[in-house]
């Protein structure tokens, strides 16, 4: 059957051209032929010169996503098997694959899924319409690549329960593609141990992004006494007491986080040392300072406050706020871990924010590192939204 066919506005589709793979719908001119949404169309410039071919969705503001730029190019269940053995591929030359995210969405070429290997678990996110016909067909093959590795999974969980998916004009779900299975999975990652929870955990059950970050931490921690904020299921917590820290604190406003934080620490042993509180970051931080606490080591890893572009403005007070908070808790000298997972919060206005708060409370800083999130995470150039992840290490020093 002959392929509808999308054909860009003349001086459209400079994403596309540089590398990107989307195709908004101001871009199109024409949709010639019949489909259904989430069909298989081919691209094509307003010259008529075929771009390649990508998953149409009307109801969509993203109009295509590019699946190949190869205008011949099958989309059968052998494309996907190479697309799936290419992330595979990639994961094991870059990451522990014990836990390790193994699609990547656009960045892996299988525009709006996602797909995490917790152990011997599988959780997949469909976020977007044309890939979701597939997903099924996916987590199968998924299994099949691992097993041929001998690595046996044992169940796959979705959790496609995200907001995003009524953008595509489809139904929030979640549930086991496939047989029942126990969701809480133990994993082990940079030598802590984690129960994680794949059903009702946040977005996936695990924040796998942040793994090398945390474990940048680890150093500066030796009998440190250490804030974590934001602290979710306490992985930074976590990380600072196995490395030895003297007293940490780990701080998420959500009792269902802290109850898990706990179980975890009592899982590595550390519960002695590290403890979490249910409380307001934004309330308690100025408490904390008034109290006179202070501390060799802060960690913020707070949510996406910029979740459109619209919020980015509300969203750069909010990071302004925190970071001059925990500026002025840390001893001079110290350290000062902080963090941005919003891709609107651009690394240049994250940086100007951070040098801001810096000049408002007359601290110094001395930058550590910069990094961004772990390779299983890969930054595809000119897909602006699979870079999104900005992670600073400072020294704080009081101006003298």
């Amino acid at each position: 059957m002959e392929l509808a066919a999308v054909t860009l506005k003349k001086g459209e589709g400079r994403v596309l051209k540089s590398g990107g793979m989307w195709v908004f719908d101001n871009e199109i001119d024409t949709v010639e032929g019949d489909f259904s949404d989430g069909d298989v169309v081919l691209v094509r410039d307003f010259d008529g010169y075929p771009m390649g071919r990508g998953f149409i969705n009307t109801q969509s503001r993203i109009t295509v996503r590019m699946l190949t730029r190869d205008a011949g190019q099958e989309i059968d269940p052998d494309f996907f098997r190479m697309r799936v053995k290419n992330a595979w591929e990639y994961r094991k030359k870059v990451v522990d694959v014990s836990c390790c995210r193994l699609i990547f969405g656009e960045a892996d070429f299988l525009p709006g899924l996602v797909a995490d290997k917790f152990s011997d678990v599988l959780v997949v996110q469909s976020l977007a319409l044309g890939i979701d016909r597939w997903k099924e067909e996916i987590a199968r093959l998924l299994k099949e690549v691992l097993e041929e590795d001998g690595i046996h999974i044992r169940g796959v969980y979705e959790r496609s329960d995200v907001k995003v998916r009524r953008q595509e004009g489809m139904e929030l779900c979640k549930g086991f593609l496939g047989p029942e299975f126990p969701t809480f999975v133990e994993i082990r990652e940079n030598g802590v141990r984690y129960e994680v929870d794949v059903k009702d955990g946040q977005k996936t059950g695990f924040f796998l992004d942040q793994k090398f970050n945390r474990l940048a931490i680890q150093k500066l921690c030796p009998g440190a006494r250490v804030l974590d904020c934001f602290t979710h299921t306490g992985s930074f917590a976590l990380n600072a007491g196995i490395a030895g820290a003297a007293e940490v604190t780990g701080v998420d406003v959500s009792q269902l986080a802290v109850e898990q934080a706990r179980k975890n620490a009592a899982l590595n042993g550390l519960e002695d040392r590290v403890h979490f509180l249910c409380e307001d970051v934004f309330e308690l931080l100025p408490r904390l300072e008034r109290e006179g606490e202070r501390f060799d080591v802060v960690i913020l890893d707070p949510p996406a406050f910029a979740k459109s572009r619209n919020s980015v403005k509300n969203a750069v007070k909010g990071y302004r706020e925190i970071n001059l908070r925990a500026m002025k808790l840390v001893k001079d000298g110290g350290f000062l871990a902080t963090c941005s997972c919003s891709h609107f919060m651009t690394y240049e206005l994250f940086t100007r924010t951070i040098a801001q708060a810096a000049a408002n409370v007359h601290k110094r800083l001395r930058q550590v590192e910069f990094r961004t999130q772990a390779p299983d995470h890969p930054i595809l150039w000119a897909a602006d939204e699979s870079y999104y992840l900005k992670f600073y290490v400072f020294q704080v020093c009081d101006e003298k």
